[in-house]
């Protein structure tokens, strides 16, 4: 009989895609994914099409396009007519099992108002089997309370520095020991899901929080990285200066609040020193340690179990961080910090031998992951997906026609929680933008303002906007083309490969 076909899909949040010894950033102890990258296959360039989590899990996760999909922002819905990952596997015969969460809105169309996934920022995208859901929390901080831990009154706070109440970056540790961490319960959902198979193929989407905000970790991984260790901070020279490039970075520069990220923080993002910024730094790479400690019990497991070469592992991210570069936190704009994210891929054939331990340069988006998936497990990569399979980069091979350039794009329409298309005064529909980015220029399209352009060669770091510059005048027009042709060409196309013929129905794939 064939070997089982197993998928291990790690999703990890907010985690930005340098940030990985492989690719450079040798400050960081991550032995596990070291580990992974060494029999797998890292990829340098792989972006986001969006952000923040809930359209980047929409495209990771359907194979489109932000213009396509249009799930723009979190608790905006995702249309019911797409398939996804989750259905296709269905399709295929597997069970798709969840740990974590893929912040979805359900379709209002078909979902009664009163559903109560309409009154959270996100649920469960229709398909998956969830055998850990962290949606609304409630089975976590279930599982913390029955561990004998008294819960306090607002359960948030265990996330909370000990000692005397913080203000913004520290390097004290959480209240909540590292056993019983969100990171310890993700991964324990994920091995009794592992435990419970008996042999069976599965396909597991296993989830991670972090290092998602609040930037706090656990000891030990709270001190595990020195402040004075950490990259300083890309930046101009002032907030105010920062935010003449553009309405839409001056209004984040002016709104974005640290206590979005951490507990009891205050002031504003901007307002951070190089200092805190460099402690946050050390916090963060805390809870990517604490993360990659655990993925070894996964991988170990595997190994035990026999199963490590009967399975794919994909590790990536649903979008990256600023971690204050251009003083914003989050993921928000126009910046590579926030849409750059980590791309692995093990292939465990043996026609993925001669690649082992290799990096790929190469222009790659998140919307490659399902046909990636699929193609792997032998089943149909459904015609609505934009991506194209990675695994011919696996086999050491370069697919003809590859793309040279990314594309992503970003909503700001007002939300609960924010409101730059009410600051801003734009209408709410032509609250977007656009860019096309390769190695030598990066271009971002508004719908309501005033297009951006960078000198990649010249201005790395994305602080002089050469749009109205008339030395780059052919270039805007060129580029402003380029984003033309990528629309046109990936216009939502799911029932555009069949017709009506006098033979009868006809289907053509491409």
């Amino acid at each position: 009989m064939p070997a089982p076909k197993n998928v291990l899909l790690i999703v990890v949040d907010q985690w930005r895609g340098l940030m990985l010894p492989k690719l450079g950033a040798d400050y960081l102890k991550l032995p596990n994914l070291d580990r992974l990258c060494a029999e797998g296959v890292t990829f340098r360039n792989h972006f986001t099409q969006a952000v923040p989590c809930g359209p980047a899990r929409a495209s990771l996760l359907t194979g489109q396009y932000l213009m396509n999909h249009r799930a723009v922002q979190n608790t905006i819905p995702l249309s019911s007519r797409f398939t996804n990952l989750a259905h296709e596997l269905r399709r295929g015969g597997y069970d798709p099992a969840l740990v974590g969460y893929t912040t979805t809105t359900p379709d209002p169309r078909h979902t009664a108002p009163n559903d109560p996934r309409f009154f959270v920022l996100g649920d469960i995208m229709e398909g998956f089997h969830s055998v850990g859901a962290f949606e609304n929390r409630d089975a976590y901080f279930g599982w913390v309370a029955s561990q004998g831990f008294e819960m306090p009154k607002t359960r948030e706070d265990i996330w909370l520095p000990k000692g005397a109440p913080g203000a913004g970056a520290t390097g004290r540790p959480a209240v909540i020991p590292k056993e019983l961490s969100d990171t310890a319960w993700f991964t324990e959902r994920g091995l009794d899901y592992l435990r419970g198979r008996g042999g069976k193929p599965w396909f597991l989407h296993l989830g991670y929080y972090r290092p998602h905000p609040p930037f706090i970790a656990p000891e030990p991984y709270n001190s595990m990285y020195r402040p004075e260790d950490m990259p300083k901070p890309v930046r101009a020279a002032s907030p105010a200066e920062e935010g003449r490039q553009n309405a839409l970075l001056d209004y984040y520069v002016r709104n974005v609040k640290q206590a979005s990220f951490f507990q009891d923080g205050k002031d504003l993002g901007s307002d951070m020193s190089e200092a805190e910024v460099a402690q946050m730094r050390a916090t963060y790479c805390g809870l990517m340690s604490e993360i990659d400690d655990h993925l070894g019990r996964v991988f170990d497991y595997l190994k035990e179990t026999g199963q490590w070469d009967d399975t794919l592992i994909v590790f990536t991210c649903d979008h990256g961080e600023q971690g204050g570069d251009h003083y914003l936190l989050g993921k928000i704009g126009y910046f590579d910090e926030s849409y750059r994210i980590p791309m692995i891929i093990r292939d465990p054939r043996a026609q993925a031998d001669s690649t082992r331990g290799s990096i790929v340069d190469r222009f790659t988006e998140t919307v490659d992951t399902m046909p990636t998936i699929l193609e792997w497990m032998g089943l149909p990569v459904p015609r609505q997906c934009d991506g194209r399979s990675l695994l011919p980069f696996c086999e050491g091979e370069v697919p003809a026609d590859w793309r040279t350039e990314v594309h992503y794009e970003f909503d700001f329409r007002d939300l609960h929680y924010s409101k730059p298309e009410s600051a801003l005064g734009v209408p709410m529909d032509r609250c977007s933008l656009a860019v096309v980015q390769d190695e030598k220029f990066k271009y971002v399209h508004f719908a309501a303002l005033p297009p951006l352009l960078f000198d990649l060669a010249k201005d790395p770091g994305q602080f002089i906007n050469c749009a109205a510059d008339p030395a780059y005048a052919a270039t805007v027009g060129e580029y402003a083309r380029k984003m033309l042709d990528w629309r046109l060409g990936f216009a939502e196309r799911t029932l555009t490969g069949y017709r009506a013929t006098p033979q009868g129905l006809e289907v053509r794939a491409a």
